[in-house]
């Protein structure tokens, strides 16, 4: 019975995050659409727009841009841990041996990226910005994996979702400890008091999901002015809300089913179009070719695939991991190049990286665009390949 609800779990996830990829794409082209036309300025001006109100000494009025980037993705990272925490205690991270793989081949699709970009940028006014070709946009990955459809082994795309959610899990560490500065401690310690608080009611087997989302919210506050980003505050609500192993549904499980179809359909398409508003200018191009662009064009398209392999490779040969049912290394090499799908993820570190520097921004969030775009090409007719050739072997 928990193999059934795994599984129609698993094919819920696919279903909305490949409809959520086709809709993000979608969102990205109308984004550039604005950006590049008269609207472009007015759109400019919605995004700095501030909202809210100051009330009783407490600051909750930030621009639009804010509210997306910080709040917005808190929840959409509250969704991904989440899906972390559901995978380690029943999923497909929830044993040593089904989890090496896609942890070995995630860490693997990690160092070589950030290793790649680090070595065209080290010791340039970019080399802040290793973080960006570390991570998988799951959505877009699996949106472009689902439309291979049973031409791609389905144990192939569960393992990309299981390294995706590791690679997300990285990203989010990654963010907590190199991309936070001017830190506050005080507000660090409130935000930790009430993570403690929510541990404790999951101890007390407190099942009630506003007895761990309100104070959640109070969490991202003091983690917002503390000088980590907000977006942290998800993943630590996620992390305490209650789970089981057997076919229960959880408080985690309810929250998730209810979160999933809200992320993938309104606030991905949100960031989408927020955040690829870029303007083409004469000499962008030529930006490709610069320390940035070649950095990040080269860790995606050619880091990702490569870290993968070898590192899946290592974990098989070592008999640490055991290869997806029905694989071959081919469809691990297209998987790696799935992986080069950096887009949300990559975008949302740029954003971190260069704050301010509108220059450099663009030239990056232009480098993500094409390599996620060159590596979701490459990834598709790889893996179609691949199955062409495993049937008429046959």
């Amino acid at each position: 019975m928990a193999n059934l609800i795994n599984l129609n779990s698993f094919k819920k996830f696919f279903q909305s995050s490949s409809t959520g990829g086709i809709i993000l794409i979608i969102c990205v082209m109308i984004s550039l659409i604005i950006a590049n036309s008269s609207a472009g300025p007015g759109f400019e001006a919605l995004l700095a727009t501030e909202i809210g109100a100051d009330m009783a000494g407490v600051h909750l009025r930030y621009p639009v841009l804010l509210w997306i980037n910080d709040g917005l993705m808190a929840v959409f990272f509250l969704l991904v841990g989440l899906e972390i925490k559901r995978e380690m205690v029943e999923g497909e991270l929830s044993s040593f041996k089904k989890a090496s793989l896609p942890i070995l081949a995630a860490i693997g699709g990690v160092l070589a990226p950030a290793s790649i970009y680090f070595w065209f940028n080290s010791g340039t006014p970019t080399a802040s910005g290793w973080g960006i070709p570390m991570a998988t946009d799951i959505a877009f990955a699996i949106a472009i994996i689902s439309m291979l459809g049973k031409r791609a082994p389905s144990s192939l795309k569960i393992f990309l979702s299981a390294l995706a959610i590791v690679d997300d899990l990285m990203a989010i560490l990654v963010i907590a400890i190199f991309y936070s500065t001017d830190i506050h401690y005080t507000y660090l310690l409130y935000a930790f008091g009430i993570f403690i608080f929510l541990l404790l009611l999951n101890r007390l087997k407190v099942k009630s999901l506003a007895a761990y989302l309100i104070p959640g919210l109070f969490i991202w506050y003091f983690i917002h002015h503390s000088g980590v980003h907000a977006t942290i505050a998800g993943v630590l609500t996620a992390f305490a809300l209650p789970t089981t192993p057997d076919a229960t549904e959880s408080p985690l499980e309810k929250l998730e089913h209810i979160l999933v179809n809200p992320v993938n359909f309104v606030i991905m398409p949100i960031f989408a179009l927020a955040n690829t508003n870029i303007e083409f200018e004469p000499g962008m191009l030529q930006g490709l070719t610069t320390v940035l662009g070649l950095g990040i064009i080269a860790g995606l398209v050619i880091g990702k695939p490569f870290g993968i392999t070898l590192f899946s490779w290592i974990a098989v040969k070592l008999g640490i991991g055991k290869m997806p049912k029905h694989a071959s290394w081919m469809h691990i090499i297209g998987v790696g190049m799935l992986g080069g799908i950096g887009f949300t993820m990559s975008i949302f570190i740029a954003l971190l990286s260069f704050a301010g520097e509108e220059l450099i921004l663009s030239e990056a969030k232009f480098s993500i665009l094409t390599a996620s775009v060159t590596s979701g090409i490459l990834g598709y007719f790889w893996l179609q390949q691949v199955n062409k050739r495993t049937h008429k072997n046959k």
